[in-house]
């Protein structure tokens, strides 16, 4: 049985939210740069270099995964890296001017929706008095913070922390250390949720997290092993950490 844990620290998608897959050139975004490069790029040249650039991004970010304390890209490195490298010159230095904005609209997700037992598990935290914080990788993390707003959610957590806005990307330890450090809660006290072996669990290892524990997702079951990173527990949703909060507590009818 695990210890109680002093604070949690959440990861957002496949956590805290269901996030489907979307085309990696959805419409209205092609639409959208279209009309801000002016034509200069035509649309099936825009989506092709959105697949594209999707896919290299991808690519970038598991190699990244790999180094020693991952890093994160800016949103102008996003777009001129992986989109719009071979653009005219007008083209390119637009986009940059609204790469904020445009990558939130890529980052934007219209089906994600909460998952299940989310709620019932962060209201059942919150009324003992427990600290959480939200610790994600995401391409633009204010797509992820109204969603939580708009969810019910934000006023549930002390601190949110993205990489896009920390610079730092999980299994960066440093990210999950600002966001204890925000919380006022030793990392050794926290939980680390997360659906992730290589990001997630990696990252609660190498910060030192009292517990690390592997929430199901899609993503979950595409991922090899990883030998260094063996989660503390497995659960599949929202039902399954209430679960495992309550054996901590040692009550199976504490709130």
């Amino acid at each position: 049985m695990l210890r109680p844990p002093g604070a949690l620290l959440l990861d957002f998608g496949g956590v805290l939210a269901d996030a489907p897959p979307q085309p990696p050139a959805p419409p209205d975004l092609v639409h959208r740069l279209s009309e801000l490069v002016a034509g200069a790029v035509p649309a099936e040249r825009i989506a092709a270099d959105l697949e594209a650039g999707d896919r290299a991004y991808a690519r970038w970010r598991d190699a990244e995964g790999r180094s020693a304390e991952p890093v994160e890209l800016s949103h102008a490195q996003v777009w001129a890296e992986f989109v719009t490298r071979s653009w005219p010159r007008d083209a390119r230095e637009a986009v940059e001017r609204e790469a904020t904005p445009l990558a939130y609209a890529w980052n934007w997700r219209a089906g994600w929706s909460v998952r299940p037992g989310i709620s019932a598990a962060l209201h059942a935290a919150a009324e003992v008095g427990l600290p959480m914080a939200v610790v994600s990788n995401a391409l633009c993390g204010a797509a992820h913070r109204d969603f939580l707003a708009a969810a019910g959610l934000s006023g549930l957590f002390a601190a949110e922390f993205y990489s896009d806005e920390a610079g730092l990307r999980k299994p960066n330890p440093r990210l999950a250390l600002l966001a204890a450090d925000a919380i006022g809660v030793p990392i050794d006290r926290c939980w680390f949720v997360g659906d992730s072996l290589h990001r997630d669990i990696a990252c609660a290892r190498r910060a030192g997290a009292q517990a690390a524990i592997l929430m199901r997702s899609p993503r979950t079951d595409r991922e090899s092993a990883h030998a260094e990173a063996e989660p503390d527990a497995r659960i599949e949703d929202g039902h399954g950490l209430l679960a495992l909060l309550r054996q901590s507590w040692g009550t199976a009818d504490r709130p």
